[in-house]
């Protein structure tokens, strides 16, 4: 794919934001740091069941999330390059792919490092929002490029119908990950991009999983059928009710506000669920659904033997040995502008993953947020 687009003119002056930009956080409700959540059901979820490798049912759902077959037979990885031998890097999307919005925005932005000495990961979460401030790239709010890239790519082709449209995705993946490998200066060897409807399905497929609901919770908007209603309490939740849980920032019913740093809590209070239902006896005997919601809602450029080594390299992972860190800023119409002290943490956080010897090992603490901090 050609690597100069129209989308790369930011050379002199900005050119004015578009008309048609994002309203300011807390006019609607986003799927923020689903992905989060996401991305560790995957890497548990893989990593717990991987013993199904050597039987039959794991592999029409690796088929759907793995790189396509190009015709020219099985995508092979080279000596060197395989997941138990070298850090790897991912981007991870989370795509809004609703009907009632008709969207494309990757809401939710994230980037992952593993590393297979010290069976360590950090991800990255950068704000939807965000001015990256990126030479030879138009401005616009991070979460546009992926649909921009993709309209570009379906201008270029002389393809039609489906071909154009896999021509199209594969060329925003590509854009995408390239953009985001010079924003955090390392390489990034592939993309996968998630559905939010995963994440339901995900926590359906577990049976669902008990929280602490800190507040009433009441919201409802007719445009994309939410409707979060929740009593404070410990309770177990299904998928929809979760999601709520996790997306409740503010009400539209009568029921008190949410923060960020509450939203973070819950976040992280959802993934410890998470983590424990998929430890007990009771998931396991429930592997079919659950690889059939991740299948169902993943897709990746990733060769279908590196997502094999992906998951026995990172058997046994446990959340502890997964660094978060979620980037901040100062929000300022129509960007989130990053703060640079905290952009320089991860990136030298990445740097340190993706380092063959591994980062240095930290004193477990009880929040992964908590660790990102300390580093």
């Amino acid at each position: 794919m050609s690597q100069d687009t129209p989308l790369r003119s930011r050379s002199g002056n900005r050119l004015p934001p578009s008309p048609k930009a994002s309203k300011p956080p807390g006019k609607k409700l986003r799927w923020g740091r689903l992905i989060l959540i996401v991305v560790a059901v995957i890497i548990l979820a893989l990593a717990s069941y991987a013993v199904y490798l050597y039987y039959g049912s794991w592999k029409p759902n690796l088929t759907k999330i793995a790189k396509q077959d190009d015709g020219q037979g099985t995508v092979e990885v080279k000596k060197g390059e395989r997941a138990q031998e070298k850090p790897i890097a991912l981007v991870l999307l989370g795509l809004d792919t609703r009907t009632e919005t008709g969207s494309m925005n990757t809401d939710v932005m994230m980037v992952a490092a593993f590393n297979p000495k010290t069976k360590t990961a950090t991800v990255v979460s950068i704000p939807r929002d965000s001015d990256l401030k990126l030479d030879g790239y138009k401005e616009r709010k991070v979460n546009g490029y992926y649909a921009a890239f993709y309209s570009q790519g379906r201008k270029d082709t002389a393809l039609e119908g489906d071909k154009a449209t896999e021509y199209a995705r594969g060329y925003a993946r590509d854009e995408t990950r390239q953009m985001l490998s010079k924003f955090t200066g390392i390489s990034i060897d592939y993309t996968a991009v998630i559905d939010f409807h995963g994440f339901v399905d995900v926590v359906d497929a577990l049976g669902g999983v008990k929280v602490t609901v800190d507040k009433d919770m009441r919201y409802v908007d007719s445009v994309d059928d939410t409707n979060i209603d929740l009593k404070k309490g410990e309770q177990e939740l299904n998928g929809e009710q979760a999601l709520g849980f996790v997306r409740y920032r503010k009400s539209n019913r009568g029921t008190a506000a949410s923060s960020d740093f509450e939203r973070n809590e819950r976040q992280n209070q959802v993934l410890g669920a998470i983590t424990d239902r998929m430890k007990s006896f009771s998931s396991v005997t429930k592997v079919d659904s659950l690889l059939d919601a991740l299948g169902n809602n993943m897709r990746t450029d990733i060769p279908s033997a590196q997502i094999e080594n992906i998951i026995k390299t990172y058997l046994g992972i446990n959340r502890s040995d997964i660094r978060f860190i979620p980037l901040t800023g100062t929000w300022k119409s129509p960007y989130v502008y990053l703060d640079e002290d905290k952009l320089a943490v991860a990136k030298k956080a990445l740097a340190e993953e993706m380092n063959p010897d591994g980062r240095p090992v930290a004193v477990p603490t009880s929040s992964p947020s908590a660790s990102a901090d300390s580093k």
